[in-house]
């Protein structure tokens, strides 16, 4: 990393009163600046929170969508000048020693994000039959329409160019932001890189939100949110018909 490459790490939170706490602790060996989206919290995160004075909060009043606190994030990276924001959840599922690597990889990409597929780890999880399937079938849908070789679309470990994020207008504010996400990416052609981090999966029964959480209706809304963003992605680029030629894309340790 440069020297005048400035980084913050940011965590949307919501209800995580058992994690807050030990995950922050960890992250502040890796990262200096740290900031935590606190989404509308009502069991006690918030009053832990205010205990602290290692990390900047900013908190919504009410619950508004992991996509909201992300969106947050950035606009908090934006107006304090940071180069590179990385984003990793705070249920423990990432593993915070691996955010120097990812902001490495982020000096010569705009978008480094996590796969949970790109290598197999000795101690991965198994993960939820139907979220393993929706992701490999939204993935493998993304693919084929932005002409982009992911191979975890979902992952919410990331780094990226504060520059980059500029050039989007993301709008989702639920679990389907990436969506809109990667089809913005494709349309301004970023140079987006994987890493591969281990399998982790702690809440094996982690709500969605109301009827989000019935697989195939949460896989009928992350398809019409993909169509979507791809008709706005059209109208904005109509001398440039979808698939795009879409960005840069890499994979592996090496990245």
């Amino acid at each position: 990393m440069t020297p005048t490459s400035r980084f913050l790490t940011a965590l949307p939170v919501f209800n995580e009163v058992q994690s807050v706490d030990a995950v922050l602790d960890e992250v502040l060996q890796h990262s200096a600046d740290v900031l935590v989206v606190d989404d509308g919290s009502a069991d006690g995160t918030r009053e832990l929170l205010e205990r602290r004075s290692d990390v900047q909060v900013v908190r919504h009043p009410e619950n508004r969508g992991y996509g909201a606190a992300l969106l947050t994030a950035f606009q908090y990276a934006v107006e304090h000048g940071y180069d590179i924001v990385v984003t990793i959840d705070c249920d423990g599922q990432h593993e915070p020693q691996r955010i120097p690597r990812f902001v490495a990889a982020a000096e010569d990409a705009d978008i480094v994000s996590g796969s949970r597929y790109l290598m197999k780890y000795s101690n991965d999880s198994e993960p939820p039959e139907q979220r393993r399937l929706i992701n490999q079938r939204v993935t493998a849908d993304i693919n084929a329409r932005l002409n982009l070789q992911l191979t975890d679309a979902f992952c919410g470990f990331k780094a990226y160019r504060v520059e980059a994020i500029k050039k989007m207008q993301i709008t989702e504010v639920g679990y389907a932001m990436p969506l809109e996400l990667w089809v913005q990416a494709a349309a301004a052609k970023l140079k987006i890189v994987e890493l591969p981090v281990p399998l982790i999966y702690l809440d094996e029964k982690r709500s969605f939100g109301g009827v989000l959480d019935d697989a195939a209706t949460r896989l009928e809304y992350y398809r019409f949110v993909l169509d979507r963003s791809l008709a706005a992605a059209q109208s904005e680029t109509r001398d440039s018909p979808m698939p795009l030629d879409g960005p840069v894309v890499g994979g592996g340790c090496t990245a």
